[in-house]
């Protein structure tokens, strides 16, 4: 007897992989003329008042007691403020379609951290497909250490090392405690209204007093942008995904964020796409699909 088909997995991987793929684009944008964390604190607060409004629609909006309201400031921590924060900061000084190729190699490390914790099995195609990958690193940087000496490069590359570690944990730990697929969108205002108020915070810290009159009008059309697609619909499409198939899966997605945001910032921010880059994204997206991949006979008996 054949599986039904579910729909709403296909919808939920396809917006993941095409949504978080344009959003690269969208902070590199931002950040043009707007500071990091406050593009991340008007990202998180607009997101937050969206499904605010749709929670009170459905009437939804409730308590959700504190254990589970433990594991939501957790999971935004590590998913909203270092991961997706550190990223747009990162993207001030990194070009977009670089930025999302060092973010895909969280696949790998989310593979490493489940098999260390016991959540899935060892396997020599796994480490295989981990060490091609992170070969792929290598030839990101084969002739550009020296790139590393510049501050800004280097502040860079530090913010998105930080970045998909927070994703790669939070990644490994939404999938141990995933709670019911009715709860995302209660669970996300949790997420993000922390979230913004902690990225304000920062935003104040680090960049002082918003100079909302220097601010470009594209840099704030890609904001909202950021807000309704990157975090409300992506986000959702993203954890209505784990409910339904490993971590280690949903991360393949990866590899096509990656070859839309550096189509992306090729084509439109006229970002340079040198032989080295090309092969770097083959290797980690050879990687990725190695460590991942399983036969259908290998997933039936799963």
């Amino acid at each position: 007897m054949k599986s039904k088909i579910d729909l709403k997995l296909i919808l939920a991987l396809f917006g993941v992989a095409l949504i978080w793929g344009t959003t690269y684009l969208g902070i590199r944008v931002a950040v043009e003329s707007i500071p990091a964390w406050y593009v991340t604190a008007i990202r998180q607060s607009v997101a937050s008042i969206i499904i605010l409004v749709l929670l009170i629609k459905q009437n939804e909006l409730k308590w959700i007691g504190w254990p589970s309201f433990k594991r939501q400031i957790l999971l935004s921590i590590l998913m909203v403020v270092i991961a997706n924060g550190m990223t747009t900061v990162a993207e001030k000084t990194i070009p977009s379609g670089l930025a999302s190729l060092i973010n895909a190699t969280s696949p790998l490390l989310v593979f490493l951290g489940c098999v260390f914790l016991g959540i899935q099995k060892a396997s020599l195609k796994g480490f295989i497909g981990v060490f091609i990958g992170f070969l792929g690193i290598v030839f990101i940087f084969r002739d550009g250490l020296n790139d590393l000496l510049e501050p800004g490069y280097r502040n860079g590359i530090l913010s998105l090392i930080i970045a998909v570690s927070g994703w790669t944990i939070g990644t490994i730990y939404s999938k141990k405690h995933s709670g019911k697929p009715q709860y995302i969108f209660l669970n996300l205002f949790y997420q993000f209204v922390f979230s913004a108020i902690i990225q304000l915070g920062l935003a104040m810290v680090f960049s002082g007093k918003a100079d909302v009159n220097s601010w470009k009008t594209e840099s704030i059309f890609a904001t909202v942008y950021l807000a309704v697609f990157g975090s409300v619909l992506g986000y959702f499409c993203y954890h209505y995904a784990l409910k339904k198939v490993s971590a280690s899966e949903v991360s393949i997605l990866t590899y096509f964020n990656t070859i839309i945001a550096i189509f992306l910032g090729w084509l439109i921010l006229n970002e340079k796409v040198g032989i080295d880059l090309v092969v770097a994204t083959v290797l980690i997206i050879a990687g990725v699909f190695i460590t991942n991949y399983k036969k259908k006979a290998e997933v039936k008996a799963t």
